[in-house]
């Protein structure tokens, strides 16, 4: 977008030099509202010189076709054109060296209003203004839907953000336009990235964890945007989330204890068991899913068999992946608290611990696991392992960011069933 030109900067100059002397005529001369400056006056109606592709006030308009702004009059120009739609998205446009033609060089949203303002100039110099709204036709085509998780309500402050989409986004282009147009804003405010985990679902999270008492409201702007052609982006119902205190537990495998903070201080610590050879419990950061008073644990739904069968009811469960690793109360197995590891993966600790752990959490809150011999974590697909990725590794998976993927899976968020519990 262009602005005043340089002739009218150079008779803003002349002027002021010709009033310096005496100063009480310079002041008089170069001030605002004076009646001999051609600039001081309210801007005239450019009406007659500016023509606009859209027609008339009100009209409605094939959002497919560029949207076009002309000087038709001799010495009129245009000097700034902005078209803004109703979510706020600036239409893009390029101006002629010479002032008589703008073209907007982004695509037009389909379905929604737009406000043009247009300023000139006219031979004297003197500011012209016009401003004209006019609709967009709805598109026929294919809707982007996106879908924010979790619900609105109250998290842990480890609680990632989750979008998914209806279609696959794998062009880098069309993954820049559809992350622009996913807005996460927080309070306080935090640096934060979305994370393209594959082509049909991104990731939000902060460089840390959220602050405590902290609200982030997510929203989308793509109703109405061009993605591809044949493909529009679609309304999306908005969440607002919450953050309580800082709650975050640290459980030592090799220590058999786990340590529970609330807002930076350990509030209590527990003897815990852990998964035992074979079954050793992952390493690295993991996010409390949901919680289960009561759940039925049976060993043949992931895949244990012989000797190492079971069958069980498990209060005070506390989930932490999709397949099946819990802190839980494990009353059978009370000698190994704090003494050895004999689960299958999950954290055993005396009920009355476990009782506590499940009342004290709440979704979205971190478990961090240290000095065990299992695998790491996966960041996706198996829960939320989100904080397993360094803040640089993060970022790259961001379009605007780092550049987009061509490719699915930096872990697929769907190539790991929810499978029942293992103890």
């Amino acid at each position: 977008m262009n602005h005043s030109s340089n002739r009218t900067k150079r008779r803003i100059s002349a002027g002021c030099a010709l009033t310096l002397a005496p100063l009480a005529v310079g002041l008089s001369a170069c001030s605002v509202g004076s009646s001999g400056n051609p600039l001081a006056g309210a801007p005239y109606d450019a009406s007659n010189q500016i023509s606009v592709s859209a027609g008339e006030e009100g009209s409605v308009v094939d959002p497919s076709k560029p949207l076009e702004v002309t000087a038709t009059g001799d010495e009129g120009r245009i000097t700034d054109v902005t078209a803004v739609d109703t979510a706020g998205r600036f239409l893009s446009g390029r101006l002629s060296e010479d002032g008589t033609r703008w073209r907007s060089t982004s695509d037009l949203a389909a379905g929604v209003r737009y406000t043009v303002r247009i300023s000139t100039e006219n031979g004297s110099g003197e500011q012209g203004r016009r401003t004209l709204n006019f609709q967009t036709k709805p598109a026929h085509a294919k809707r982007l839907g996106v879908t924010f998780g979790p619900d609105s309500g109250t998290y842990g402050v480890g609680q990632p953000i989750t979008a998914e989409l209806s279609h696959k986004i794998k062009g880098a282009k069309q993954r820049k336009l559809v992350e622009g147009a996913l807005i996460v804003k927080s309070s306080p405010h935090v640096e934060g990235s979305w994370h393209w985990v594959d082509s049909k679902e991104l990731h939000f999270r902060p460089k840390e964890y959220w602050p405590a008492h902290s609200t982030v409201s997510v929203r989308s702007r793509l109703k109405g945007l061009k993605i591809r052609e044949g493909l529009y982006g679609d309304k999306a119902k908005p969440v607002k989330l919450k953050t309580g205190d800082r709650v975050e537990a640290l459980a030592d495998a090799s220590g058999l204890s786990m340590k529970f903070s609330k807002n930076g201080k350990v509030i209590k610590e527990m003897p815990i068991t852990t998964g035992k050879a074979g079954f050793e419990t992952r390493n690295g950061t993991k996010v409390i899913l949901g919680r289960e008073a009561y759940v039925r644990m049976r060993s043949g739904s992931v895949g244990i068999g012989g000797g190492e069968s079971y069958d069980l009811g498990v209060h005070w469960a506390s989930r932490l992946t999709w397949s099946g690793e819990y802190v839980h109360a494990a009353p059978w197995s009370s000698g190994s608290h704090g003494v050895s590891n004999s689960s299958h993966g999950c954290t055993g600790m005396s009920t009355e611990n476990a009782q506590w752990f499940f009342e004290h959490v709440r979704p979205g809150v971190p478990v961090k696991y240290v000095n065990s011999d299992g695998d790491e974590m996966a960041p996706f697909g198996n829960g939320f392992g989100d904080w397993n990725l360094s803040w640089p590794k993060w970022k790259s998976g961001s379009a605007l960011l780092r550049g987009s993927q061509d490719q699915d899976a930096v872990g697929s968020a769907t190539g790991v069933s929810r499978l029942r519990p293992q103890v």
